[in-house]
């Protein structure tokens, strides 16, 4: 009688124990990506919009004085509107 025919041999348990280890990785990391996900801070909540690209560099120039605070506040003042639009 063969009795040990459908037993699992050493490279089945290699990969039995590699499955188990990828199975409670991958749980593992869903776990963690709900949590980030649930409890994420909220930053599109914010009181005043990211700044766009063309505002950002805006500011840059600003801050390295490339231009003074009346043109910085023209120029602002200028982007807001037409992206409101």
């Amino acid at each position: 009688m063969n009795w040990y025919d459908h037993d699992v041999n050493g490279w089945g348990y290699a990969w039995m124990g590699f499955g188990m280890l990828l199975f409670w990785g991958l749980l593992l990391a869903g776990f963690v990506l709900a949590l980030r996900y649930l409890f994420r801070l909220d930053t599109d909540r914010t009181a005043h919009p990211a700044a766009t690209g063309a505002e950002h560099v805006l500011a840059e120039r600003f801050a390295r004085g490339e231009i003074d605070a009346q043109e910085y506040a023209d120029r602002l003042a200028v982007l807001r509107s037409t992206a409101q639009r």
